[in-house]
C-alpha cells in the first residue's frame, strides 16, 4: 500500500473525508494543501529530498481568491507533473463527470483513477486507491463508459464553451468577441455560426433555446 500521499482540495471538509479514507487504509504519511501551486512545490521538494510522494489525489476545480496562482486548476497541475514526475500516480476526485474530460485525462495525461464526488464518492475513492496500488485503472461507475468509443452526441471543449455562452443569452457577435479576447479559436462570426448550425443538426434542435435544453438534459453542460 502507498506510504506517502498528498491531497489537494480547496475545501477542508473534503480533505477531511479523504484523510479518513487514507487513515482507514493504513497509509502513514498523508499531507494536504488547498492550492495547486503548493501541491507542485511539495511534490518537487519531496522529490529533491529523495522522499517522494507515492500518490497525488486532486480536485479539478479550485475557487479563485486573492492569491495569484501559476496553476489554477487540477488539470493544469496534472499536466505539469506528468511532464516532470511521470512516475507519480494521480487520482482525480471531482464533481466533474463529463465523459470527454474523463477520457482526456485518462488517455492524454494518463491519470491512474477518476473518482466522482458524491454519495458514494469516499467508498469509491477507497476502492480506487487499492486498485491503483495494484497498478489497475479505476473509474467511478457513472463514468466507466468514458473509454468506450465516442457516440454521436458527444461534443468537444469548444462546443461546450459555445453552448455555455448561448445558455447565458449572448448573441453570436458577443461570443465572437469573447472568444477573441480569451484566445479561443476559431473566433470568427462565420465559424461560430457554422458550429452552431452543426450542433442544431447533431442534436435535432429547432433553435438555440431548444439546443440548450437538449444538451442540459444530457448533462453536457
Amino acid at each position: 500500500m502507498f506510504q506517502k500521499v498528498l491531497i489537494s482540495d480547496d475545501f477542508g471538509s473534503i480533505n477531511q473525508g479523504v484523510l479518513n479514507v487514507l487513515e482507514q487504509l493504513g497509509i502513514p504519511d498523508v499531507q494536504q494543501v488547498q492550492y495547486c501551486d503548493d501541491a507542485y512545490l511539495q511534490i518537487k521538494s519531496a522529490l529533491k529530498n529523495k522522499d517522494p510522494f507515492d500518490l497525488f489525489i486532486t480536485d479539478l476545480n479550485f475557487k479563485i481568491d486573492h492569491r495569484e496562482q501559476k496553476y489554477s486548476s487540477g488539470e493544469a497541475i496534472i499536466e505539469q507533473l506528468k511532464k516532470e514526475v511521470p512516475q507519480l500516480k494521480i487520482i482525480v476526485y471531482s464533481v466533474e463527470d463529463r465523459l470527454q474530460k474523463v477520457r482526456q485525462l485518462v488517455n492524454q495525461l494518463e491519470i491512474s483513477a477518476y473518482v466522482c464526488k458524491g454519495r458514494n464518492g469516499l467508498v469509491e475513492l477507497s476502492k480506487a486507491i487499492t486498485a491503483v496500488d495494484d497498478d489497475h485503472l479505476f473509474l467511478s461507475p457513472q463514468i466507466e463508459q468514458a473509454l468506450q468509443p465516442k457516440n454521436d452526441l458527444e461534443i468537444d471543449d469548444y462546443d461546450i464553451e459555445l453552448l455555455k455562452y448561448l445558455a447565458l443569452g449572448h448573441p453570436k457577435e458577443t461570443i465572437s468577441a469573447l472568444f477573441k479576447n480569451t484566445g479561443v479559436s476559431p473566433s470568427s462570426l462565420s465559424s461560430i455560426e457554422k458550429r452552431q448550425s452543426k450542433l442544431f443538426i447533431q442534436f435535432s434542435a429547432n433553435n438555440a433555446a431548444h439546443l440548450i435544453g437538449i444538451v442540459k438534459d444530457l448533462g453536457l453542460i
